[in-house]
């Protein structure tokens, strides 16, 4: 590929101030200073801006704990969105979200620029189980579990696959629950509607798992961290 699409492949800079870098003299790749953007160059080349090596890595992958307030998208004119809370360094060319988590709903989260990956995790016909953690205004009950695992057809006609509650804990005084509930599909405010359908509201609500990627404890609610070769394999 072009060398000025490689370095802004690789968040060095724009395409604007990679030229700029070029015209400084300080990009070389295999030791010659490159003298146009338009150089050729492959992702095994030797490639230094300053002296710094950049290595090319095609597809980035990030799990983060999305925190309240944050919008699941690239960019937003108004409110801050979950590449916002990227380091720059980490803000590659096509990362985006997978799937999208509501506004107020926290939890895991996967952000890359593998488009194949994206497709696989969300495609229908590939069923990949979702899980969340939920805090209930209203009292679950078995009854619950039997409507939700029968399939639910909600007041507009939407159709949802059958889905798989747990209760974690119930308080009648305080009219509540806690609950698990696995879901394979990802409708527009799904799960919210789903208790809404049957006369309760969701007061919090945690993706804590999608298929084998799980969200990692040790982080707080806005940090992310990158995964490794062996659990990207592991998901697909």
């Amino acid at each position: 590929m072009r060398i000025d699409k490689y370095l802004a492949n690789m968040n060095v800079g724009s395409r604007k101030e990679v030229h700029i870098l070029i015209k400084k003299g300080i990009v070389t790749v295999n030791g010659n200073v490159v003298k146009t953007p338009k150089q050729q160059v492959k992702e095994y080349d030797e490639v230094l801006v300053d002296g710094q090596e950049i290595n090319y890595q095609k597809y980035h992958y990030f799990l983060m704990n999305k925190p309240k307030g944050v919008l699941s998208a690239t960019e937003d004119r108004s409110q801050r969105t979950v590449i916002s809370l990227l380091e720059p360094q980490d803000q590659y060319q096509g990362i985006t979200p997978v799937g999208r988590l509501d506004k107020d709903t926290t939890g895991l989260l996967l952000l890359t620029n593998d488009g194949q990956l994206n497709h696989e995790l969300l495609a229908p016909n590939k069923h990949v189980d979702k899980v969340y953690r939920a805090k209930i205004a209203g009292v679950a009950d078995e009854e619950t579990v039997k409507t939700f695992a029968s399939g639910m057809t909600l007041g507009d006609g939407t159709e949802l696959k059958p889905a798989e509650l747990k209760i974690l804990s119930q308080d009648e005084e305080h009219d509540s629950s806690e609950i698990e509930i696995k879901i394979r599909e990802g409708k527009y405010h799904q799960i919210k509607r789903m208790f809404g359908a049957v006369g309760m509201k969701v007061v919090e609500l945690e993706r804590i798992s999608m298929g084998r990627l799980k969200l990692d404890p040790d982080l707080k609610a806005g940090e992310y961290r990158e995964l490794d070769e062996a659990t990207i394999k592991s998901i697909r």
